[in-house]
């Protein structure tokens, strides 16, 4: 079974389109090494998957002939994820900067130098002398 074919099989990701353009783009790999969409899916190979800016890794249990339920993923793969790997992710999640309300739109001129004092950005650039 093809690699696209296989993640889409397992939900990682919702149409075949999207597999085989994780795997164009790199979000996919075997050994290290990016794979095409094509490559071929054995079982006991191990997988790096890149989704929600975690990579994923897995080892194939058995070929799916079909897409799954959600139940029976466990089956047809083994999650041998880090939980440092969940735990970087979430700490990431918390160290973002100020958030706005949603659907309060554009942050004002006043708005936009109190985030540029909390984050610290740099002074503009400094005027040129002609």
């Amino acid at each position: 079974m093809r690699i696209d074919q296989y993640l889409w099989c397992l939900r990682y990701y919702k149409s075949r389109n999207q597999a085989s353009m994780a795997c164009k783009q790199g979000h996919v790999r075997f050994g290290g090494q990016i794979v095409k969409p094509s490559r071929e899916v054995l079982i006991g190979d191990q997988v790096k998957v890149r989704k929600n800016q975690i990579w994923h890794e897995l080892r194939v249990m058995d070929i799916p002939k079909s897409r799954l339920g959600a139940k029976l993923l466990d089956v047809y793969r083994e999650n041998i994820t880090s939980k440092e790997a969940f735990d970087n992710h979430s700490l990431q999640s918390l160290s973002k900067g100020p958030e706005r309300e949603r659907g309060t739109g554009r942050p004002t001129k006043k708005d936009r130098r109190e985030i540029d004092d909390y984050v610290g950005s740099p002074d503009p650039k400094p005027e040129q002398e002609d």
